[in-house]
């Protein structure tokens, strides 16, 4: 596996990053350590979780995965949503984030955590108190590096803003949910990372699922898979998912398929690993088959002709001001 720079740091993660969401919920300890293994056999030496992920639970079971190897991965997790009762038990304030840095140490069972991240923007919480605290916990060695997920643009951009005017810690990294099937992302969050420097690791790069190519046009969804159990606040509820357009991604990449003897999945992860910012998707697994599938997206590459037969098929709408940005800059 390949190893690749997070946006303008010189730390080095593999080009796949392992998603822990599962573990305690899907995949029991013993599966996980497995598929932990399995993932490190393979190169990969990124993982990331969340407190929140079954309550920490996957937190516990992701540090006694890599307690032997804890020097030579690259640990990621994330604080920002409700992690108790009390009134202070969630958001990015100052008593929250350190609290959680505190709490996701003790469960992953080290004294430093490689890249610490603010799980989503909090409106109730000066963004000054938030780069603080995380800044404090920069310059205490409890956290490497700073990261965000699900943030827009204009948030990403008044951060690194702030931190340069006040000298505090910058984020290095965006999560946002990317994929063939959910590319909003390029309309102004992508380019805002290229421009100051942030690397991105996207999540839900197939989709939930719908791009392993196990849906079918017409069809109810399998039962007991994540679509077909998805609320529809959830990003992966079925109408939101089996679209036209989303039919007509899944189309060409089945042909493409055929011709390079890819699975769906492989070809989807691919497509985003020759995507402009991206540094390395987070692939999540509930068995040793589906990680073994994921893995298969490594070491080799799409032709130009086939990113972009990919690209059209699922180009989003050419909006305003966009369309006329780019036109003018013709003239």
């Amino acid at each position: 596996m390949k190893y690749r720079r997070l946006g303008d740091t010189g730390l080095m993660v593999s080009e796949l990053c392992l998603g822990c969401m599962t573990f305690g919920r899907e995949a029991d300890e013993e599966d996980s350590k497995k598929l932990v293994a399995r993932f490190l056999e393979a190169g990969g030496n990124f993982l990331d979780t969340a407190d929140v992920y079954t309550r920490g639970v996957s937190e516990e079971i992701t540090g006694r995965a890599i307690k032997s190897v804890r020097d030579d991965v690259v640990l990621a997790t994330k604080v920002r949503f409700p992690m108790g009762d009390g009134p202070n038990d969630v958001g990015l304030s100052r008593k929250h984030i350190t609290r959680g840095c505190e709490d996701s140490l003790r469960r992953l069972g080290t004294d430093y955590i490689d890249l610490y991240q603010v799980h989503c923007w909090d409106a109730a919480t000066p963004l000054e108190e938030t780069l603080g605290a995380l800044t404090d916990l920069v310059r205490a060695g409890k956290v490497r590096y700073i990261g965000v997920s699900n943030f827009t643009a204009w948030q990403i951009m008044k951060s690194v803003s702030l931190s340069d005017a006040l000298g505090l810690e910058r984020f290095v990294c965006l999560q946002p949910q990317y994929s063939l099937i959910e590319r909003n992302v390029e309309y102004e969050i992508l380019p805002a990372c290229l421009e100051e420097g942030l690397g991105v690791i996207p999540w839900s790069p197939l989709g939930g699922g719908f791009l392993s190519g196990k849906y079918r046009r017409g069809e109810a969804p399998p039962r007991g898979s994540r679509i077909s159990e998805a609320e529809e606040s959830m990003e992966e509820y079925w109408d939101r998912r089996a679209t036209e357009r989303n039919w007509a991604v899944l189309d060409v990449v089945g042909e493409i398929g055929e011709a390079t003897g890819k699975s769906y999945a492989q070809i989807a992860l691919n497509w985003l690993l020759r995507q402009p910012a991206v540094t390395a998707p987070i692939v999540g697994a509930r068995t040793l088959e589906q990680l073994e599938d994921n893995l298969g997206a490594a070491g080799w590459e799409l032709d130009e002709d086939q990113v972009d037969r990919i690209s059209e098929a699922g180009a989003p709408e050419d909006t305003y001001p966009h369309r006329f940005i780019r036109n003018a800059q013709r003239v």
